[in-house]
């Protein structure tokens, strides 16, 4: 059994006395993927900006070794290099920093000069990385010191690059649908195709064409013949690409910033799994009444996959097993591989309630948006707000959103008129609403749920918690996920005693880890925040985000 991202000993079992606990998903093993490059040991290094980590995985086998810890230096790795002498090179985005890992592990920082760096490539013994934001860098950097040589300026968000046949430095314009050109010792750049769609990455294959990668749903991949300009164009089917890298066998293999994983892409389309794809997080969950699952999970809407032939019961034999939400059908762990749909790409998503077809969103940029998921239009409802979190349909159909920044809980009417229900909480995370339309509300920081009156004033359900986190209610119970101690706990609503209905869950991040968070950089998605969302199925089984191993697991009675 493969281990997980959250600790070593496979997939990690959460254990209850009274509900039977399952996953909808495998654990997700490779926790997002960006820039991969092939090091001198060829095995494939992927740098992970949502973990804050670089892995290496074998090609073949799909076995995957942490190389950059995620309490390293190293805060936000989104691209990597190697140099001649084997020494590592890292584009840390967040942070603004590039890092230098020799062969032996030890870091050095090269550079603190170069704003959001992104693509970054290796040149023989020379260094250079682009920025992506507007109006970005294309520089040479110096590990043995010196400032830095900036060879052109004007990028619309750069990204990977590489050094083509020629000579010349290749890179995308992502803003701009353009591919650019530049000698390594500086000069004009030069524009080489346009109308390219979302171009993330720019790549060469060993025959020397060039191969443009999208970073859009259909994961489109463009082949363009320098010497006559001809193109091909072949949709994958991954959404969100990011990187690839070529081996010495010409195989190409492609990572995903959406779902990480790693594939190899065959020419025509087709792709082996290498490391499958999944959840990021999740962190919000919701269900529709019809039994789809719904997450957040930061750069997209995404779901269980249900659509795999399955055994219609579970194992018996002491296995984990996966349950479609809304059948309760499941398989073991030796069957069909269940991954994930990816239903919209959305930046910094981060909680989720389902509402008569729709889906209201929170937004770590600061916004409250309602997706249509048919139609797949957005409407903005409101922005500006500070790390909006949890989000609930109050009893008049307006929304209640916990503005945990700030302190505060909102209500955003059917003409987006932002007014404020409750103000001078600490940290509010989570809402739910109980059968009567009383308001709930977490308190991570202050370890309570609270019940809010009509005249604002936080009335104490339960305190002394361990960091809750996700709410939800079903008949006169609720349900919150306590962080902190890795459990579920029960409150009756009625005489606010409490249980404890399961344990061990793999919420948060990895058990004796800790990790600073790099401020925000405007305009750019960051890190999301760590947030374990919880949601009642329509059979009454609860849905748990765990997003500390990436899978949903549902919890229910031993006969729901």
């Amino acid at each position: 059994m493969h281990p997980s991202r959250f600790d070593d000993t496979g997939h990690r079992q959460a254990t209850s006395d009274r509900l039977e606990v399952r996953r909808l998903t495998r654990a997700n093993r490779l926790w997002g993927s960006n820039g991969v490059t092939f090091g001198p040991d060829g095995r494939l290094y992927v740098a992970q900006f949502l973990a804050g980590q670089i892995s290496a995985v074998d090609p073949a086998s799909g076995d995957i070794d942490v190389v950059v810890p995620l309490d390293g230096p190293v805060e936000a790795p989104d691209d990597l290099a190697f140099g001649a002498d084997g020494s590592m090179y890292i584009a840390d985005l967040t942070p603004g920093r590039v890092w230098r890992r020799s062969a032996d592990g030890a870091y050095t920082l090269v550079s603190d000069q170069v704003a959001v760096p992104n693509g970054i490539t290796c040149v023989g013994d020379r260094l250079f990385v682009n920025e992506m934001k507007m109006n970005g860098r294309l520089m040479e950097l110096f590990p043995d010191g010196g400032d830095p040589a900036v060879l052109t300026d004007g990028l619309a968000l750069g990204n990977a690059m590489q050094l083509g046949p020629d000579g010349c430095l290749y890179y995308p314009q992502m803003m701009r649908n353009q591919v650019w050109r530049i000698p390594p010792d500086g000069g004009v750049p030069e524009l080489v195709a346009e109308e390219v769609d979302d171009p993330v990455a720019v790549r060469f294959d060993r025959g020397g064409v060039l191969v443009v990668l999208s970073r859009g749903m259909a994961g489109l991949v463009t082949r363009i013949d320098l010497a006559t300009g001809a193109r091909s164009v072949v949709a994958t089917g991954i959404a969100g690409l990011d990187n690839a890298a070529f081996d010495h066998e010409n195989r190409m293999f492609v990572s995903s910033y959406a779902s990480g994983g790693i594939a190899e892409l065959h020419p025509d389309g087709r792709t082996r799994v290498v490391v499958p794809r999944g959840f990021d997080g999740p962190f919000g969950i919701t269900v529709d009444l019809g039994g789809t699952v719904y997450a957040a999970d930061h750069f997209s809407i995404a779901s269980p996959d249900v659509s795999a032939p399955r055994p219609d019961s579970a194992s018996a034999s002491g296995s984990a097993s996966v349950f479609d939400a809304a059948s309760g059908s499941g398989f073991d762990e030796g069957g069909p591989e269940p991954g994930v749909v990816t239903r919209e790409l959305m930046y910094s998503v981060h909680n989720v309630t389902a509402d008569n077809g729709l889906l209201h969103l929170t937004s770590q940029l600061g916004d409250v948006r309602t997706y249509d998921p048919v139609r797949r239009t957005t409407r903005v409802r409101a922005t500006g707000l500070d790390r909006p979190t949890g989000i609930a349909v109050g009893p008049d159909g307006s929304l209640v959103v916990a503005e945990t920044g700030a302190g505060r809980i909102l209500r955003i009417d059917d003409t987006d008129t932002v007014s404020v229900l409750a103000e001078g909480l600490d940290h509010p995370l989570d809402i739910a609403f109980d059968a009567g339309q009383r308001c709930y509300v977490s308190d991570d920081r202050r370890g309570a749920v609270l019940r809010l009156e009509d005249d604002g004033a936080a009335v104490v359900v339960a305190d002394g918690l361990g960091e809750p986190q996700g709410l939800a209610v079903r008949g006169d119970e609720l349900f919150t996920v306590e962080v902190a101690h890795r459990r579920l706990r029960a409150i009756s609503l009625a005489t606010k005693e409490s249980r404890i209905d399961a344990e061990n869950l793999a919420v948060g991040l990895p058990p004796g880890t800790t990790r600073t968070e790099p401020e925000p950089v405007p305009g750019v998605p960051g890190r999301p925040r760590q947030f374990a969302g919880l949601a009642v199925g329509p059979d009454g089984a609860l849905l748990l985000s765990a997003n500390g191993e990436g899978s949903v697991l549902r919890l229910a009675s031993p006969a729901g």
